[in-house]
């Protein structure tokens, strides 16, 4: 008897209903730095049957369909149904030229001729915040917070937003960020003594430039800023990254009360400055 003529025969004997679609968010099509571009919202699974609650909201880069917003979804979803995160509402960005669109001016020549369309991470962060936050806001219930998460390049947005635009969201979360662009620029920049939004950083085995411009962010951060720094060096590589390592970076962005979380190895292995969040 072939496994045909038994799913044939329990068809038979038990119809399916007909399939039926299956929505899991919405998508607006918006205009930035010369392109049209998805951005993708999911909603928490019990936002229409709770009317007076309010969420955070996560902005994930690099957040099309056929980018991070599947897996990013996901693991957000994971996480809550763990109690190791709180949920939230998931607003992913489609980008088209992540260098253009994620990165600052480099006057590395060989960055340049490599990558001509770079350096439009001001304008890209501009249509951020006088476009995608406002219609987010006045189209969803959010709770006021809002949390930005980026791996590679789109984490050394993150990390240049944290420094230039540190208001613009409630923490931030740069997972194997593009630290050695442009000679390491972005780890050399004064920052002051400030204090900054929550920052989650990580480092996987990029080595080298990525690797020196890390460590020396690390040491110019701000004395009282708050960070979670997981050094996964000898455990990750940089493909491997984000999908490893966001689950814990939105449990340090986003913390619940839950404490059966270290029975089943849900802990942050982190080094920490600014206490419990």
């Amino acid at each position: 008897m072939t496994f045909a003529f038994l799913v044939a025969a329990a068809l038979a004997a038990s119809p399916a209903s007909e399939p039926q679609p299956l929505t899991i968010g919405e998508t607006v099509v918006l205009e930035a730095v010369g392109a049209e571009r998805q951005v993708n919202i999911i909603l928490p699974p019990d936002y229409a049957a709770e009317p007076d609650k309010r969420w955070p909201v996560i902005y994930l880069l690099d957040g099309a369909m056929k980018q991070d917003l599947m897996m990013g979804a996901g693991l957000m979803r994971w996480g809550a149904l763990w109690g190791r995160s709180q949920d939230a509402i998931i607003v992913g960005i489609e980008t088209k030229d992540r260098q253009r669109e994620l990165l600052p001016p480099s006057a590395d020549p060989d960055e340049r001729k490599r990558w001509p369309s770079a350096g439009e991470s001001a304008a890209f962060r501009q249509w951020l915040a006088d476009t995608v936050k406002p219609m987010i806001e006045a189209r969803y219930r959010h709770d006021g917070t809002a949390f930005l998460v980026g791996e590679s390049a789109a984490g050394h947005f993150v990390v240049e937003t944290w420094a230039e635009s540190p208001a613009l969201f409630t923490g931030y979360a740069a997972i194997s960020p593009s630290l050695q662009w442009d000679s390491e620029a972005l780890s050399r920049r004064a920052l002051g003594d400030a204090k900054r939004p929550p920052l989650y950083l990580s480092l996987a085995d990029e080595g080298g430039a990525t690797e020196s411009g890390m460590m020396r962010l690390l040491g110019v951060l701000p004395t009282e800023q708050p960070y979670c720094f997981s050094d996964r060096r000898k455990q990750l590589r940089h493909a491997t990254s984000l999908h490893g390592l966001l689950p814990e970076a939105l449990q340090y962005l986003l913390p619940t009360k839950a404490d059966w979380l270290e029975e089943f190895g849900m802990v942050l292995r982190c080094e920490r400055r600014g206490g419990e969040r």
